[in-house]
């Protein structure tokens, strides 16, 4: 950041700049040790001010911006989960899904960071809540991945002692483990990770709760879509499954 003003040519905003006298003998080391330019911007942004006010990251943001990495990195390490979604396998690739992947997906998940960003200095969780907070994001990674492994494990043969319901296609519908508490049980644990970024923001604006509101709706939404679905392709089987596993997504709620 210190460079910043050192590198900037003369000509750029000059009228605006006011130069420091210490800071302008000519020997770019010193000029840029000591701090060349009084008040430096890009933009709005007092780069001075905003060293001067915010001389440290706030433990919420170090909280949102690390459980998000980890997401990001267990996205990866696990891409070949992704092939199993209903994006890949069900939806066709048009406006919907670039604009969602490209643009909607980014500012979504970013709001926690970029409101941090404003108002950081303001929400200090301290440790018991950051440990708290991350205990969440550690129990809904464990649901998710546990659940979705479990499955994944019983469609290759590797769980037969599981109970399930031979259908009439010939396949099976799982009704033990973790997938007799839910028809989606792995959307719960989902929905408990964005709760937990969050969180870390506080409660003074509904803002910054919109992404794990608007997720809510969306799994929702796509519960709906795979139970039609399934209601269609396994008739009598399905409602037998669906007395024996009666919860959506949420056991003993919804």
């Amino acid at each position: 950041m210190a460079f910043i003003p050192l590198i900037r040519p003369n000509g750029v905003g000059t009228r605006e700049r006011i130069l420091s006298i210490n800071g302008n003998t000519g020997n770019p080391i010193y000029d840029w040790f000591i701090g060349r330019e009084l008040n430096p911007r890009i933009g709005s942004w007092d780069i001075k001010l905003f060293c001067e006010l915010r001389p440290y990251v706030s433990d919420s943001m170090i909280v949102v911006n690390a459980l998000q990495a980890f997401y990001i990195f267990d996205g990866v390490l696990n891409e070949e989960g992704c092939l199993t979604m209903i994006d890949i396998t069900t939806d066709g690739f048009g406006f919907m899904l670039s604009f969602g992947d490209l643009a909607w997906v980014p500012w979504t998940y970013s709001l926690q960071a970029r409101y941090l960003s404003i108002k950081g200095n303001e929400v200090n969780l301290g440790l018991v809540l950051s440990l708290a907070i991350v205990g969440l994001q550690a129990l809904g990674f464990y649901i998710f991945r546990s659940a979705n492994k479990q499955k994944s494990d019983f469609r290759q043969g590797k769980l037969p002692h599981l109970k399930s319901i031979k259908t009439k296609t010939g396949s099976r519908l799982l009704i033990e483990g973790w997938w007799g508490l839910s028809q989606h049980i792995n959307y719960l644990g989902d929905w408990l990770i964005g709760l937990a970024w969050c969180l870390p923001t506080g409660f003074q604006t509904p803002l910054t709760y919109f992404y794990v509101i608007y997720f809510a709706s969306l799994l929702i939404h796509r519960q709906t879509r795979d139970e039609m679905k399934c209601r269609a392709k396994y008739g009598e089987d399905w409602e037998k499954y669906e007395k024996l596993v009666p919860y959506k997504i949420i056991p003993y709620v919804y």
